[in-house]
C-alpha cells in the first residue's frame, strides 16, 4: 500500500497563517521520513481558516525543504486560469525539482460567484470549458498542440528533461471520464463524497486512453483519517474535525476549534445528523481498525494508494496519526 498526504494548511485557533504554513512544511518533512509517496497542498480562497491560497508557491517551498517525496497540488483550480500559465508554473517547478512534481488540477469554481470573478478578473468563464482546458494543459506540458490549434506555435518554457505527473481530481464519474479520455492520472475525493467512488473509478479504469503523459491508468483515493492509540482518543480528536466541517458548511469561521471548545458546545439535532453523515467520509480509530478499513476501500476502489487528509486541532496529534498509519502499512 502506498500512502500519501493531502494537507490544506488549515489554521488551528490560536495559530497564525505563518504558523499553519510552517506546520505544513514540518508535516512534509516528517511524512517523507516515514516513507509517504507524495505530499499535496490545496487551493482555497476567501476563507479565514485555510492559508494555502497559492499551491504553486507552497510547492516550491516544500520541495526546497524536502529531498525525495513527490510534491504537488490537490489541486489547482484550472477553470479560473490559463492552461498555458499553469503549464509554465509546473514546468518551472519540474526544472527546479526534476521527477518530483505532481500537477493536480480540479474543476471546482473556488468559492462564491464573487470570489470566482475576482480570480478571473471579471471574466465569466464557463466550467464547461474544463475538458478543453485539460487538453490544452496537457498539450503545453509536452509542447504538442494539434496543428489546427490556435496556439500551435506557442511553446511553454522552460524545456525540461522530465514532465510533471498530471492528476485530475474528481468526485463523480464525469470527472473520471475527463481523466480517462485524456490519459491523465485520477484522484477520487472520498473525503468530499464517498457515494460515487466505485462508479467513478470503474469507469476510469475501463475507459482509460493512453496519452503522451501516461500509458497506463493510475489512480488514488483521498480520505479523512484520524488514527490514535485507542478508539476513544481517536473519536475525541475527530470531534475537532467534525466541528470544523460544520463551520465550513455554514460559512462560518473555518479555523479548527480546540478539543475544549467542542466539548463545551451543545449540538442541535440537525448538527448531530450532519456530523453522522460527514463521518462516512472518514476513517477514525486505532491503527488496526484504520488499516482494515483502508484495505476494504482498496479492494472496493481497486487502488493501492491513498491520499490521507487529517484536520484535527493539535499538530502533534495529527503527526501521531500519520506515524501510526505508517507503522501499520509501511
Amino acid at each position: 500500500m502506498k500512502l500519501s498526504v493531502l494537507d490544506q494548511s488549515v489554521i488551528s485557533k490560536g495559530d497564525s497563517a505563518s504558523e499553519a504554513l510552517g506546520k505544513t512544511v514540518q508535516l512534509a518533512q516528517i511524512t517523507e521520513e516515514l516513507g509517504y509517496t507524495r505530499f499535496w497542498v490545496a487551493e482555497h480562497h476567501n476563507t479565514n481558516g485555510m492559508a494555502g491560497s497559492s499551491p504553486e508557491v507552497l510547492i516550491s517551498h516544500i520541495a526546497s525543504n524536502t529531498k525525495k517525496i513527490r510534491v504537488g497540488s490537490g489541486g489547482v483550480l484550472l477553470p479560473q486560469y490559463s492552461p498555458y500559465k499553469v503549464a509554465e508554473n509546473f514546468k518551472l517547478l519540474e526544472a527546479l525539482f526534476p521527477n518530483r512534481i505532481d500537477a493536480g488540477i480540479g474543476r471546482s469554481p473556488g468559492g462564491s460567484a464573487a470570489t470566482r470573478l475576482a480570480l478571473t478578473d471579471g471574466l465569466r468563464k464557463s466550467l464547461n470549458e474544463f475538458p478543453r482546458q485539460v487538453r490544452d494543459l496537457q498539450g503545453f506540458l509536452v509542447n504538442e498542440q494539434p496543428k489546427d490549434h490556435p496556439y500551435h506555435d506557442v511553446k511553454a518554457f522552460p524545456v525540461t528533461g522530465s514532465v510533471p505527473e498530471m492528476w485530475l481530481l474528481g468526485i463523480t464519474h464525469r470527472g473520471a471520464r475527463v481523466a480517462a479520455e485524456n490519459g491523465t492520472a485520477f484522484t477520487y475525493g472520498h473525503f468530499i463524497t464517498p457515494v460515487n467512488g466505485k462508479r467513478a473509478l470503474d469507469y476510469y479504469y475501463e475507459h482509460f486512453q493512453p496519452s503522451p503523459l501516461m500509458s497506463e491508468p493510475k489512480a488514488n483515493v483521498c480520505v479523512f483519517v484520524v488514527c490514535a492509540p485507542t478508539q476513544e482518543k481517536a473519536e475525541e480528536l475527530a470531534l475537532t474535525q467534525d466541528f470544523w466541517l460544520l463551520a465550513i458548511e455554514k460559512g462560518l469561521d473555518t479555523r479548527i476549534p480546540s478539543v475544549d471548545e467542542v466539548r463545551n458546545r451543545s449540538l442541535t439535532a440537525s448538527e448531530k445528523s450532519k456530523i453522522e453523515e460527514n463521518r462516512k467520509r472518514m476513517i477514525i480509530g486505532t491503527p488496526e481498525k484504520v488499516k482494515n478499513e483502508l484495505l476494504q476501500l482498496s479492494e472496493k476502489y481497486q487502488t493501492d494508494e491513498f491520499m490521507i487528509i487529517n484536520n484535527v486541532y493539535n499538530f502533534q496529534d495529527k503527526v501521531k496519526s500519520y506515524i501510526l498509519l505508517a507503522e501499520a502499512f509501511l
